[in-house]
């Protein structure tokens, strides 16, 4: 949670960087010293991918195998097509299984309790590693954190080495910069120039109007669905709450509680109305509303601003939505400063490795790592076709083709990013109970109060639970 900023420009830097290097010099002399350069670097390069093709096809676990249980949907396809590759490749055997939307957990536990359980498997952060971290083969000798590029991105416990992040990701308001160019061209526009859009009372103010002129601006609402079943609510009860946390957080001086205080739940409250007020569809149906049909309004243009992150490019590409209209802004929920607020950033995904597994499979696995983040194959597959921004020195020129990222990284260089302090909520049962009483305070069988006491009694109740003994 520390230093987030180098989260989201991990590679874009040094891609610019190679930019600028590349259009230094012009003497004889320099160009002389300049192909010499580059001539090392190629040597040196084509070694490395010799020395990790070599790695990769020796096989160093005799009868080992993977299984990997993999936690993004979105990209069940892609794992498996790699899995299938490294099988090709080496002949040991790497099977995928992906767990549905908001199961993670509980098909862990059920994978777990099996003779041939999963031997590669993730965590979602210090609160999920008490549970598992019985569990959890030490990688501080592996490959693939000597390939990390800092010790932020370990999960550790003592000098043990837990679980290691794969992924740094982003979320906030993805936003139709065609959409929002139209409302501004409209007579009596709230603002004129996007930049304006820096705090809640401005996006209430353009949300609200936007609404008013929908038939106008042919949508059919500010904000897409908020959705509550298990594909979408852990957009709101996780993603959205991490925001009044990160401010308490803040203003305490903490990273974790045992018992949350709710300071912000009333800004919390702002933007959850926004949400359901200016939305594409009756706050009375959001029990029956997707994360897919959050994905098509915004993807066919039918609303503005999107809750979601830079993994959700791969469902709105293609679309009617082109790359250069897409753009993101912070969740902005009417907290004093906000206006430097960047773009929440972070990791809830850290590998593990199962040290309860088969010897020869725990090192199957560790090899199989490693060919991941090493090889051309892996890489490519991480960037290009899950899309990933990595925390791995090996990755620095294999950048993810994703205009999400992109605007992300380019709001943070000069706003400071939201932490991920989400990874801290006590329980499963936290986030559920929470989301049970937003969304009956949504449909109008519940009141605040009870979205209150879902927050904060549960979180003490929960933490308890969760830490006794």
């Amino acid at each position: 949670m520390k230093n987030m900023k180098r989260f989201a420009a991990l590679g874009l830097t040094a891609a610019m960087a190679g930019s600028v290097l590349a259009g230094c010099g012009s003497s004889s002399t320099q160009t002389t010293s300049a192909a010499t350069t580059a001539a090392a670097a190629e040597t040196k390069a084509a070694t490395a991918e010799t020395t990790a093709a070599a790695q990769a096809t020796d096989t160093k676990a005799e009868g080992g195998k993977v299984y990997y249980l993999n936690f993004k949907p979105e990209q069940a396809d892609q794992w498996t097509a790699l899995a299938k590759k490294y099988t090709e490749k080496t002949g040991v055997q790497v099977d995928v299984r992906t767990a549905a939307s908001n199961t993670y957990e509980a098909t862990l536990k059920s994978e777990m309790a099996k003779d041939d359980a999963p031997t590669l498997f993730q965590v979602n952060g210090p609160v999920g590693l008490a549970t598992w971290k019985d569990y959890c083969y030490d990688l501080k000798d592996s490959a693939v954190y000597k390939d990390l590029s800092s010790d932020e991105y370990a999960l550790k416990d003592g000098d043990a080495v837990k679980g290691i992040a794969y992924v740094i990701e982003s979320y906030g308001l993805i936003y139709n910069k065609k959409i929002l160019k139209d409302y501004m061209a409209l007579d009596g526009a709230v603002i004129k120039d996007a930049s304006e859009l820096n705090n809640f009372a401005t996006l209430k103010k353009v949300a609200d109007d936007m609404q008013a002129k929908k038939d106008e601006l042919g949508i059919e609402g500010a904000f897409t669905s908020t959705g509550f079943d298990s594909s979408s609510d852990w957009r709101f009860k996780t993603h959205l709450a991490n925001l009044p946390i990160y401010y308490e957080y803040k203003a305490d001086g903490i990273s974790s509680t045992d018992a949350i205080k709710g300071t912000y739940l009333d800004q919390y409250k702002n933007i959850f109305d926004l949400y359901i007020t200016d939305s594409t569809c009756d706050p009375k149906v959001l029990s029956s509303k997707t994360g897919e049909d959050a994905a098509s309004e915004f993807s066919l243009g039918e609303a503005c601003f999107y809750q979601n992150g830079t993994w959700a490019y791969g469902d709105i590409k293609g679309n009617e939505v082109a790359d250069e209209d897409l753009g993101m802004m912070p969740i902005y929920i009417g907290v004093d400063g906000e206006e430097k607020q960047g773009i929440c950033t972070g990791s809830e995904n850290f590998w593990c490795v199962n040290q309860k597994a088969k010897p020869e499979d725990i090192q199957a696995t560790l090899d199989f790592l490693q060919w991941v983040v090493e090889s051309d194959e892996g890489r490519d597959a991480l960037a290009n076709e899950m899309g990933f921004v990595t925390p791995f020195k090996t990755f620095e020129s294999y950048l993810p083709a994703n205009p999400l990222v992109v605007a992300a990284d380019a709001y943070n260089k000069d706003h400071t990013p939201v932490s991920w302090n989400f990874t801290t909520m006590p329980s499963e049962t936290w986030k559920n109970t929470l989301g049970s009483a937003l969304l009956e305070y949504a449909q109008g069988t519940g009141n605040w109060d009870k979205v209150k006491s879902a927050f904060v009694d549960n979180w003490a109740v929960e933490y308890k639970a969760a830490n006794q003994g």
